[in-house]
């Protein structure tokens, strides 16, 4: 990941990297590795979130059909 500098702001290119970061999911990865997680917890986990991910592309399908 790679974010540019221009002028000397820091400050500006420290919030373009940390929106970036957040997209990628780096903050929700480093989370979930603070603590284990049984394996049986991490399988129910992922598949509420594709449930999830499934339930709203329907919803989103649904409001652009009608």
């Amino acid at each position: 990941m790679e974010v540019n500098v221009n002028d000397n702001n820091v400050e500006q290119a420290l919030r373009i990297l940390k929106k970036k970061m957040q997209r990628e999911g780096v903050y929700k990865d480093m989370k979930n590795h603070r603590r284990y997680e049984k394996p049986s917890v991490k399988l129910k986990r992922k598949q509420t979130e594709a449930l999830r991910r499934s339930r709203k592309l329907a919803r989103r399908k649904r409001e652009y059909e009608g």
